[in-house]
Formats: structure tokens, C-alpha cells, sequence
């Protein structure tokens, strides 16, 4: 079983093999994978990570998967991490970091996760894979399906953005838009996995998935000369990448890596689609589902969050905070980052500058600190987004003259 220890659940610690169940029998907790440390602790050194492969296994001990031929590397990770100094500049902050996984194999984070899952269903010989997604993932997971020769099956809803409707079935998996929220598409793509035995990524595979979004926290500690930001801001969808960077760090100080030294945890969705922020904000520290998402970050419209009890958990744990930024501050986050360090993200990556934007005006970030924002799909995947910003330009005359007129008589030479 390589460095794994067991499945734990994060709720009341029981453990389990680790095998195919998603929930603690006892408290119906979500599980969590558990690794050997002490071993993991001999292996894993900073020397070492020197010489191995600049992709998301270079972390192999701290992954899930045994069998190396399991597998199918589209070599996703190890994304640049930008000094965002223009940033600086015009917000007035001492460090800023952006971890840009816009550049990833199908263009965002979620070729993480699914590395690691479809690894797991190949070592487990299942049939197919799936997901049940808000874009992003259909892709990844239909991408690596293919590389993997597995069919592939993706439950979304209708009402998708065009573009990230048609990308899974150019990968060649099969499309079910359904009628309905997210929501609605998970729980029948959860009763499809489970009459089907399929290998459904981010649900009966969920345990093993999460795995994979650790190692955006892995090369940020990395690529920050093995240390830890003060503040990490991050997208908030089922919550699940939030949970998933806290268990690296906490694994990273179990090993003896980093010090004590806290980073504080930041989540933001859209205002459209908060129940995380809204939970956050409440007493009981319980999401606040949402019915009808109506947001233009869609990849983060997830009414009824799996993981968001324990992401309002961490945040306060690690004195951090939950906002809720609206479309419109998204939008001019995004244009933003694009006029300022050239990484253009898509809503759910923008939801973070502006989350920054908002807490700096505040004072809930100080400008004094090491920011570093989590930019997680490309704004090419949403770019019916910025039509309206961006009214369509009438033909020039191929003239001197109607190019002097068009650009107003700018002085050149």
C-alpha cells in the first residue's frame, strides 16, 4: 500500500482500510486518506525533490496511488507560481503571489485531483469513470479518461456555459446535461456510479481525489523556498480544495517541513452562491444551502457544499475569513489581473483578487503580509463572461489616415 496508513474520517478519527467507501460507518463523517509519517518523513526530503519530475508526483509519498503503472501522466502540476509585482503596485501590498494553474493540461486545477482518482481506478480495474461537475472537471476528467482508454460519463447541468458543455465530448466522453442545479446533476451521477460500479471521481472516489488538490499547496511551500504564505486565499465550491491545502500543510508539519507558524486561510465564492460564506458568518458554523445559484462563476455554483462544514472549520481554526465578492467585483478582478501580471482567470480564479481587493479596504488583510491567491481555471473557458465588457470594434480603413483617426492622434516615432 506504498505510504498509506488507512482512511480516516475527519469527524471522530475512526480508521478504515483503504478501499472503495466514502463516509464513516460510525458518524457518517467524511474520510480522509491517512499515510505512514514516520516512513513518509524518511523520504520525503527537500534534497530529494530536486531530482525528480517537475509534475504532481514529484510528491508520490504523499499521494494515494501505489502502482507507478496506474498512472496516466498528462504531467499536470508543478504550475508557475508569479510574483505579481505590478499587483503590489497598485494595491499598495508588500509580497503577492499568484499561483497560476491556468496553464495546466486542460486549463485548471482539477487535473490534480483527477490524476490521482483515475489512478486509483485503474489500480482498482474499474470500467469507467465520471463525474458529476460545473465544467472544469467534466473536462479534466474526461481528458484524462482518454489518455487512460476508459470510458468516461459526465452529469452536469443543462444550463452550462456552451463551451464547457462541448470540451468533455471532444474528449470523448459521454455528455448527461440535466435539467436541473449542480446538485441535481450529483445526486443522480451518485445513483448512476453506484448501480454501474463506475469510478465516479469527486464521489465514490472522493477520499482519493481530494489527494491530488494538496499539491497546489506542496509546490506553493515549494516554490516559496520551502516556506508558507501568511495569508492563502482560495475559491470556494464544495469547499473541498480549501480542505485539501489545510491537510498539506498539517502534513508538512507533521514531517518536520515547516514550523508552527500558521497561515491563515481565506475562502470567497460569488455573492450569488455563498452558503460557505453565509455558514461562516452564522453561529452554528453550517452552510446555508442555496437553491438557485445565480452566479457568473459557475464553476463555483454549488448550492449545497459537501465540505463546507469542515471548510468554515478551518478558516476559523487558522484566522481566516470567508467573502462573498459580487459578479461585478469579479469581473473587474479579472480584468485586473489580466492588465496587470497577464494571467487571464476565469470567474472562479478572479473570485480571489477580489476577495483581496475587498479585505485589504477593511483591514481584514494587512498590506504587510505574504498573499498568495489561488488562480484556478483560465478565462478562456468563460469568455462569454467579458462580451458585454468589451463592445465589439468597428473595421478600420486599410489608410494612414483612418488608422491616425481611429487611434486619435497618438503621437509616434
Amino acid at each position: 500500500m506504498g505510504y498509506v496508513r488507512s482512511l480516516r474520517c475527519r469527524e471522530c478519527g475512526a480508521e478504515y482500510a483503504p478501499l472503495r467507501i466514502t463516509v464513516c460507518e460510525r458518524c457518517f463523517g467524511p474520510l480522509e486518506v491517512a499515510y505512514e509519517l514516520e516512513a513518509v518523513r524518511e523520504a520525503f526530503t527537500r534534497e530529494g525533490l530536486a531530482h525528480r519530475p517537475r509534475t504532481l508526483w514529484r510528491y508520490r509519498e504523499l499521494l494515494p496511488v501505489v502502482e507507478d503503472g496506474a498512472r496516466v501522466d498528462m504531467q499536470p502540476g508543478y504550475t508557475p507560481l508569479r510574483r505579481a509585482g505590478n499587483l503590489e503596485e497598485v494595491l499598495g501590498l508588500r509580497e503577492v503571489w499568484v499561483k497560476d494553474d491556468t496553464v495546466n493540461p486542460t486549463y485548471s486545477f482539477k487535473d490534480r485531483p483527477v490524476a490521482v482518482a483515475v489512478a486509483k481506478a485503474r489500480e482498482w480495474d474499474l470500467e469507467a469513470v465520471g463525474c458529476a461537475s460545473t465544467g472544469n472537471l467534466a473536462g479534466a476528467t474526461a481528458a484524462a479518461a482518454a489518455k487512460a482508454k476508459l470510458p468516461c460519463y459526465v452529469f452536469v447541468p443543462a444550463s452550462l456555459e456552451e463551451t464547457k458543455l462541448l470540451l468533455p465530448r471532444l474528449y470523448g466522453a459521454t455528455v448527461v446535461p440535466v435539467d436541473g442545479t449542480y446538485d441535481d446533476a450529483n445526486r443522480v451521477a451518485l445513483l448512476a456510479a453506484d448501480r454501474r460500479g463506475w469510478g465516479f471521481v469527486n464521489i465514490n472516489l472522493r477520499p482519493y481525489y481530494a489527494e491530488g488538490s494538496k499539491t497546489l499547496l506542496f509546490e506553493t511551500w515549494e516554490q516559496l523556498g520551502f516556506d508558507l504564505p501568511d495569508v492563502l486565499v482560495t475559491p470556494l465550491g464544495s469547499g473541498l480544495l480549501l480542505t485539501s491545502v489545510d491537510k498539506a500543510i498539517r502534513e508538512l508539519k507533521d514531517i518536520g517541513q515547516v514550523d508552527g507558524r500558521a497561515t491563515r486561510i481565506v475562502g470567497t465564492q460569488p455573492e450569488g452562491c455563498a452558503p460557505i460564506v453565509r455558514g461562516f458568518e452564522s453561529k452554528d458554523g453550517r452552510p446555508v444551502p442555496v437553491k438557485r445559484p445565480d452566479t457568473i462563476a459557475e464553476s463555483l455554483a454549488i448550492g449545497d457544499p459537501a465540505s463546507g462544514h469542515e471548510a468554515i472549520q478551518i478558516m476559523r481554526r487558522t484566522g481566516g475569513f470567508a467573502d462573498a465578492p459580487s459578479d461585478a467585483e469579479i469581473v473587474e478582478a479579472q480584468k485586473l489581473l489580466a492588465r496587470t501580471e497577464g494571467v487571464f482567470a476565469e470567474p472562479a480564479g478572479g473570485v480571489t483578487l477580489a476577495a483581496l481587493r475587498r479585505a485589504l479596504a477593511d483591514g481584514r488583510i494587512d498590506p504587510s503580509e505574504r498573499v498568495v491567491l489561488l488562480v484556478t481555471g483560465n478565462g478562456l473557458k468563460a469568455m462569454h463572461v467579458m462580451h458585454s465588457e468589451f463592445p465589439k470594434i468597428p473595421p478600420v480603413a486599410p489608410s494612414p489616415a483612418a488608422v491616425d483617426a481611429f487611434l486619435g492622434g497618438i503621437p509616434h516615432g
